[in-house]
């Protein structure tokens, strides 16, 4: 294929710097703008582009895309904490909803084509009367995250739809494994992880029964990809599949070796019971669907975890995922 520039926004972080791997695998000339307060260079090719600039400097976002003049640009970067949104709506709302907005502006003056959001789809329906989530079902998230989330999606729809550019967002469930950092991302498997590795049992809020919906980083950049060509509109993207909180605790400790009772605190409010994600639409409109297992992705997360652990923090390998299950898949 032609060589085509993409801008990836959070681009050393989690999913970006794995979403970043695949594009590079691909062939195409890619820039990142990252604050790098939690992304690490180290995770990205060495002749990536990487910009360190915060996504709510419109002035500096107007110069780079005036220089770079990218076709598709993937907007990753987010306060993405639950947690931490209860606490401090007001940062939240900085930061994903005008840092989102002054990308947004700054992409479609810019003349580019597709802007390809990373949106929520865990936080922005909140509680539903049924199982799994759809994308026809009306969003009621129950914290400013998912309220913030939301918003966004809105704001890049409408600016898209006024300079006639395209817009698509994907719904992301709760996405895990390699790279995924317990201090500075939202993550139940790395915390839960994290934890047991090092000696201390994690805490578990409430009584474990809440469900998550956990989808293999190496199939959501697949969907990433997929978005590039496949038709603008809002898409889910998870496995359809419950995980009760307690079930996960008890699977990663098989995997480590920790057999620990966990620590419990208080359920959290604001936090939502229950989720799992319909893929039908992406699967009928982006040609993708989730490969790769629970029990496969968590074992190769593990090994991952246990790698860092013992190199002192430091990975021997940067491209670490696979992008689909070679032979187990759902």
């Amino acid at each position: 294929m032609n060589a085509k520039k993409v801008l990836v926004t959070g681009g050393a972080g989690f999913i970006g710097s794995h979403l970043v791997d695949g594009l590079y695998r691909l062939g195409y000339s890619i820039i990142v703008v990252d604050d790098l307060s939690t992304g690490r260079r180290e995770y990205l090719p060495q002749d990536v582009s990487v910009i360190e600039e915060d996504v709510r400097n419109r002035a500096a976002l107007g110069r780079i895309f005036s220089r770079e003049r990218p076709e598709v640009v993937f907007h990753l970067a987010a306060q993405m904490n639950v947690r931490k949104s209860l606490c401090d709506p007001a940062l939240d709302a900085e930061v994903n909803i005008l840092g989102s907005l002054s990308l947004f502006q700054a992409a479609v003056e810019s003349g580019v084509r597709r802007l390809i959001y990373a949106s929520s789809g865990g936080a922005i329906y909140g509680e539903q009367p049924e199982y799994p989530c759809r994308e026809s079902d009306t969003p009621c998230p129950s914290s400013p995250y998912g309220i913030s989330k939301l918003a966004a999606e809105h704001y890049g729809r409408h600016l898209a739809a006024a300079a006639g550019r395209e817009f698509v967002a994907l719904r992301l469930a709760n996405v895990y494994g390699p790279r995924q950092n317990p201090r500075g991302e939202a993550g139940v498997v790395a915390l839960f992880l994290s934890g047991m590795l090092s000696g201390h049992a994690p805490t578990v809020f409430g009584d474990g029964g809440q469900t998550r919906d956990f989808v293999w980083i190496g199939d959501v950049v697949e969907a990433f990809v997929n978005a590039v060509k496949g038709p603008t509109g809002f898409y889910n993207v998870g496995t359809g599949e419950e995980t009760r909180i307690i079930d996960l605790y008890e699977r990663l400790g098989h995997a480590t070796g920790f057999f620990n009772p966990p620590n419990r605190a208080a359920e959290i409010f604001g936090e939502v019971r229950r989720n799992a994600l319909s893929v039908e639409q992406a699967r009928s409109h982006l040609s993708w669907s989730p490969r790769t297992s629970l029990s496969r992705g968590l074992l190769e997360t593990a090994g991952f975890f246990k790698d860092a652990r013992r190199n002192g923090g430091r990975v021997s390998e940067r491209s670490a995922i696979r992008t689909s299950d070679g032979g187990e898949g759902r």
